[in-house]
């Protein structure tokens, strides 16, 4: 029997929160929008516009007619593997086996543990702060904080007899909306954005120096700038927490799963056997991982002069291998795991709960294809990026400033990918806006980017993983919408928008550095 509080719903529901109710379910969202995008192509198939190139010369785009005996048949055939099974590089992959690996650890009972002495040890008031933080820093980790460390905030907070949903949106808001933020130098992603925007700078004669005429170094030249934004993002987050999230959703029902017993919370002496064990698990799997990052999977430079970090490129791999290590050291030491098939029925349960995920991913992914080969996500940000030229803000270049933030997070509510959007909406803005004033240098506006791409992921469902945040929330919640999702997130975004944009608009105002 599933166990539910006795707080019920408030019988008032904000505006933002009747408009969410009336939202369908993600996939049917996915299914219109795929039926309006190919009707969309038919009748502005063969329509051309032209932006800027990298290069700072004129490319032309075209929209595409997908109702076209080809492109039909080109959706077909590209249906299972490339538009679905290999979209984004295997995003989809990338969920199932973290699924896998963190289930071993859930169904050994070692997650549940470590959420008993967690409730046990670290001060609630403390929690929303470190959860925030710990989401922020998990983008280093790639999609890891997405798929593991949001279903473990919902855990810990069932654990302490809280709702679910306030860790969860706490640990959601950290992990999307804080996105571009972190204290580490030079991750994947500063590389990507860093080093594009010195194409494109310096391809339309656009020095790549600061303000102050030091030249700048791609991967870290927002550095201070993001660095600063994990402190301040976290009590703004942990602020949001308290004072909107944590009073609303603390009077909302929610369920406990059957097989969630979070009824005795003291640590049993085998649990406390199992730990002991699971720390030896740990160090097996740190020694492995520190293995492989320093061997098969160790930095090289390729034939072309890149550094390559294969460790990295497979960080949420390791992560899992982690998981499944501490959490086979655990399972056999309580005897939770007798056997090699105890093991395989653990991930055989876990992926029994996917198919939720497996529909949703089918019908986004197949929407978010068609948008890219017909070219009408292009054809949106080319809009967007016309509008802001067209707002005429010479003499006020802070207002264009905020300007750019605007259009960008508008933009990032319709078409998802940060990598997209730059190599479009980069090339027209780092030319354009130093020459409306050469303070705007190349990492003013990268930043820019950054905070409006990561303030509205958390209340869209174009991004990745919104789906898939649902169907986590679900688990204590069923009849949860993703209105209901984007209306408990609004908060963060909003507060995030504001509060990043300020702290822009003071490291731009005064000439503080941005980086290094």
């Amino acid at each position: 029997m599933s166990q539910t509080s006795t707080l019920s719903m408030p019988t008032q529901t904000s505006l933002i929160e009747r408009i969410g109710k009336k939202i369908p379910d993600p996939i049917v969202i996915f299914m219109a929008l795929f039926v309006i995008t190919a009707l969309m192509s038919v009748m502005m198939g063969g329509h051309t516009f032209s932006s800027i190139g990298a290069d700072g010369s004129p490319v032309d785009y075209a929209i595409k007619n997908m109702m076209t005996d080809d492109n039909v048949r080109w959706i077909f055939d590209n249906a299972i593997l490339q538009n679905w099974l290999a979209f984004g590089n295997g995003v989809l992959g990338i969920i199932l086996i973290a699924v896998l690996g963190v289930g071993i650890a859930e169904e050994s009972g070692l997650l549940g543990t470590l959420i008993k002495k967690a409730g046990s040890h670290i001060n609630e008031r403390f929690l929303p702060l470190l959860l925030v933080f710990l989401g922020i820093m998990s983008s280093v980790a790639s999609d890891a904080g997405y798929l593991i460390l949001v279903p473990l905030a919902g855990m810990l907070y069932a654990g302490i007899g809280k709702n679910p949903l306030i860790g969860m949106a706490a640990a959601f808001a950290g992990v999307s909306a804080g996105f571009s933020a972190n204290l580490i130098p030079a991750t994947p992603i500063d590389a990507i954005m860093g080093n594009n925007a010195q194409l494109f700078a310096e391809t339309q004669g656009v020095p790549f120096t600061d303000a102050a005429g030091t030249a700048l170094n791609a991967p870290t030249m927002n550095y201070y700038f993001l660095a600063a934004s994990v402190f301040v993002l976290g009590v703004v987050g942990a602020w949001v927490t308290r004072q909107f999230i944590t009073p609303r959703l603390e009077k909302m029902s929610y369920i406990i799963p059957e097989d969630m017993d979070l009824s005795d919370f003291r640590v049993k002496p085998e649990e406390e056997r199992g730990m002991k064990m699971a720390g030896v698990g740990a160090i097996v799997a740190a020694l492995a991982i520190a293995g492989l990052c320093m061997g098969p999977l160790a930095a090289f430079t390729n034939d072309q002069g890149r550094v390559i970090t294969p460790y990295m490129n497979n960080m949420v791999l390791l992560i899992v291998l982690f998981f499944v290590i501490t959490g086979v050291f655990y399972g056999a030491a309580v005897g939770k795991f007798k056997s090699v098939s105890c093991v395989v029925k653990a991930m055989v349960k876990q992926m029994n709960t996917m198919g939720y995920i497996l529909v949703l991913t089918f019908f986004s992914y197949q929407f978010l294809a068609l948008l890219g080969a017909s070219g009408l996500g292009t054809y949106v940000t080319y809009l967007g990026a016309s509008g802001l030229q067209a707002l005429g803000l010479d003499s006020v270049p802070v207002l264009l400033l905020v300007g750019f933030v605007i259009v960008t997070a508008t933009i990032n509510l319709l078409v998802g990918g940060l990598t997209s959007k730059w190599m479009l909406l980069g090339p027209i803005f780092i030319p354009m806006l130093y020459q409306v004033n050469p303070t705007m240098t190349p990492e003013v506006i990268s930043a820019a980017f950054r905070i409006a791409d990561s303030s509205t992921n958390i209340i869209t469902p174009m991004m990745s993983y919104a789906g898939v945040i649902l169907a986590f929330m679900r688990k204590y919640k069923p009849e949860m919408t993703i209105g209901d999702q984007i209306s408990i997130m609004m908060p963060y975004s909003i507060a995030f928008m504001i509060i990043w944009t300020t702290m822009l608009i003071g490291f731009f105002s005064f000439g503080i550095p941005m980086g290094f």
